[in-house]
């Protein structure tokens, strides 16, 4: 596994290339062994890692609408970034963790209706259901992090379940405009105060993109941002190593 100890105060980037995924689904489902089968997961994690991303993100999900089993073994023996996996809660998927090794794991809620996971994970109130899967995974050396809502009893309950980690949900902040999104931000602003409070590392994500890098860069106590769409939609036009300097250049201020 990677050895991490980040410069405190610095703020990383994590790539999630699930929907590399999504294009090579769309043409090439069930074939990834075939010679053809474009665009590949291997190549575009090594080219984010080339143009400086920290790590690399991916969402093993149950209805395997994009990145598939043998993606993340893969991932897992070529890339030498971070690998974060993002997971729901079932056993399914945990026995691929536990073997998977990844250097983290974010469990996040999952809906098979939805275009994209939409809102944090309940944790409050639902501690009995995730503590053993909690206690599984960092038991194999690998670190914990909830996908939640910026809230405090969201934090708390994340922090006393013994995560190590909270991935802030972006998604009310970047879907508002005007005063309600200055308001999603200081919601955002004082989540992160307190998960730093409880002793927890502070990631945020979903809907992160390059205009709104600028005020989500603001925020305090960040470690990690994990963005996806944004960037695979940019490297469209500009290529994805492009796209990805010019994400961290945005979170550097640039």
């Amino acid at each position: 596994m990677t050895d991490r100890s980040p410069e405190p105060g610095s703020l990383e980037l994590g790539v999630n290339i699930d929907h590399v995924a999504t294009l090579r689904q769309a043409r090439y489902p069930g074939m990834l062994d075939a010679h053809n089968t474009e665009p590949d997961i291997l190549a575009a994690a090594a080219a984010c890692t080339r143009a400086g991303a920290h790590g690399i993100t991916v969402h093993l999900r149950a209805d395997r609408r994009h990145i598939q089993d043998a993606d993340v073994f893969r991932l897992r023996h070529s890339v030498r970034a971070r690998l974060n996996l993002e997971m729901g809660n079932t056993p399914e998927i945990l026995a691929i963790a536990l073997e998977l090794r990844p250097d983290e794991v974010c469990l996040v809620p999952e809906n098979r209706r939805e275009i994209t996971t939409e809102g944090g994970l309940a944790v409050a109130g639902h501690e009995a259901e995730l503590r053993d899967t909690v206690a599984r995974l960092r038991a194999a050396g690998i670190r914990v992090s909830m996908f939640i809502e910026p809230e405090r009893e969201q934090i708390d309950a994340s922090a006393a379940l013994g995560a190590e980690m909270v991935e802030l949900h972006t998604g009310a902040f970047a879907n508002a405009v005007g005063a309600a999104r200055d308001a999603q931000l200081k919601r955002i602003t004082n989540a992160a105060k307190h998960a730093h409070e409880a002793g927890l590392q502070v990631n945020a994500g979903h809907g992160i993109n390059y205009e709104n890098i600028a005020l989500i860069r603001s925020v305090p106590h960040l470690r990690d941002l994990n963005i996806g769409h944004s960037i695979v939609s940019r490297a469209v036009f500009s290529g994805l190593e492009a796209a990805v300097r010019e994400m961290l250049a945005r979170m550097a201020g640039a």
